[in-house]
């Protein structure tokens, strides 16, 4: 067990090989062997991705996909609702697109709920 690897997304020493693919029991990442590791798996992570697949980017335009309710507040973001110019922020409880949408403000939204307009 020489060839041992610390998992890249927690540090853990408690990883272990299945066939070409290394896995952390503690946080279930699993990552490949072949691609470099740390180096292939963070810039796939970093990539994020619409309902449909697409990669996002500063400054896209996305078409919200369904209605979402607004926690704290009585108001409805309508699906197909424009938003543009976003940014892509780090994930904070899932929540990795920070925009500005008319009539509600300043908000955080999940990449899962959006599309590529």
């Amino acid at each position: 067990m020489d060839d041992v690897r610390n998992c890249p997304k927690c540090n853990s020493e408690h990883t272990y090989q299945d066939r070409d693919l290394w896995i952390c029991p503690e946080c279930a990442h699993e990552w490949s062997v072949e691609g470099g590791g740390a180096d292939t798996e963070s810039s796939q992570e970093t990539s994020v991705r619409d309902a449909n697949g697409n990669v996002l980017a500063d400054g896209d335009s996305v078409i919200v996909i369904k209605d979402l309710k607004v926690k704290g507040a009585s108001s409805v973001i309508k699906g197909g609702t424009k938003v543009r110019n976003i940014r892509l922020t780090d994930a904070i409880d899932g929540h990795n697109i920070a925009c500005k949408i008319d009539g509600i403000g300043a908000i955080n939204l999940k990449s899962e709920f959006v599309k590529k307009a």
